[in-house]
């Protein structure tokens, strides 16, 4: 690079040169120092490949414009922050299942290079979100979905993954905070050994296998229960229109072989009750009913199941004083953890407007 090149040199948008006074510049570098174990020479000679890497494949301002098959789109998006504010990015690779979006994206090596500067162009996107200012959210959580993933591809889609974790740790140190694998497949764990191979000492702490069973307890130690989708276990869903994610959730702690309740009282009447519920692990009985104040009213059952497994959206209009009550039985021998959330909103009875 010439003399005027170097004055101007960016990395993520952020100057690297200390004259340039950016407030980011020294958190960008102490990446690539953390990355190699504050080793100067070796951190040094990573950030050099990395600007030569993204000078020579183009890797700029530009890549953000590039376009590409709309459809992997669901194969990796960004949704909400974990509980230290990092962007959350959820890889899917269930959608693969469908053969022909397979042999479009994996069919030949030229799929393949488009399909890996996607990723990258996604990476940068991502980027975008991050702040390398003191103080600032510069990492990212990465959730990679191994459910429903097909026997057929997987060694493109092997070869393809370990490409994109050497370019992640050679020229993105630190970015990823942590990626979590869920929902893996025993197979998986064979393959695991061999990715390991081409991973650094450092990349490999960073990886958290959850199976299926234990994949939402895993996830809720990085995300809360609001933020974390429903079919992750989680309370966030898609379009939501009667929660947001500041809608904070109560934990409410179920010890093993016993039946407990929760209750949401409602003193007002003309209001429509909504709740959410999720416990983790499920494999509970689950019993929903509204219980008036009035002695000489009935009862109401709701919703009555001997075992449920999934998280539970439901509403009740209330015509007079009571409460919602939810009666989870734990007969497993260990304790479960609940996660509930509940409003009331004020309701017009239907039969006025039909008056």
């Amino acid at each position: 690079m010439c003399p005027e090149e170097l004055r101007d040199i960016t990395l993520w948008g952020v100057p690297l040169l200390p004259s340039k006074a950016h407030e980011g510049t020294d958190n960008v570098l102490f990446k690539f120092l953390k990355a190699k174990v504050f080793s100067v020479s070796e951190a040094f000679d990573m950030l050099q490949k990395t600007l030569i890497w993204r000078r020579d494949n183009n890797i700029n301002d530009g890549i953000l414009d590039e376009e590409f098959d709309s459809e992997l789109g669901e194969s990796m998006y960004l949704n909400g922050r974990d509980r230290e504010g990092r962007p959350v990015c959820y890889s899917v690779y269930g959608i693969f299942k469908n053969k022909e979006l397979c042999k479009r994206t994996f069919g030949t090596e030229e799929r393949r290079d488009k399909f890996l500067r996607w990723r990258i162009q996604f990476m940068e996107k991502a980027i975008q979100k991050l702040s390398f200012r003191e103080g600032g959210v510069d990492s990212m959580i990465h959730i990679i979905d191994l459910n429903h993933t097909p026997r057929h591809g997987m060694k493109d889609l092997n070869s393809i993954s370990k490409k994109t974790l050497t370019l992640f740790q050679n020229y993105y140190p630190e970015i990823i905070h942590k990626n979590i694998v869920v929902n893996a497949p025993f197979w998986f764990y064979t393959s695991q050994v061999l990715f390991s191979k081409f991973m650094t000492q450092r990349s490999e702490t960073k990886f958290i296998l959850a199976r299926a069973p234990r994949a939402t307890g895993t996830l809720l130690k990085f995300i809360a229960p609001e933020r974390l989708p429903v079919e992750y276990g989680g309370l966030n869903r898609e379009n939501d229109e009667d929660f947001s994610p500041s809608d904070k959730a109560l934990e409410h702690k179920i010890k093993a072989n016993t039946v407990s309740t929760i209750e949401v009282p409602v003193k007002e009447p003309g209001v429509t009750v909504i709740w959410d519920v999720t416990v983790v692990g499920w494999e509970v009985s689950y019993k929903e009913e509204f219980i008036p104040e009035d002695e000489g009213s009935y009862n109401i059952l709701l919703q009555n199941q001997k075992k449920m497994g999934e998280s539970i959206r439901n509403s009740f209009y209330i015509n007079e004083p009571g409460k919602i009550v939810i009666t989870v039985g734990n007969g497993t021998f260990k304790k479960k953890r609940m996660f509930y959330r509940s409003k009331t909103i004020s309701t017009v009875p239907m039969f006025i407007f039909l008056k």
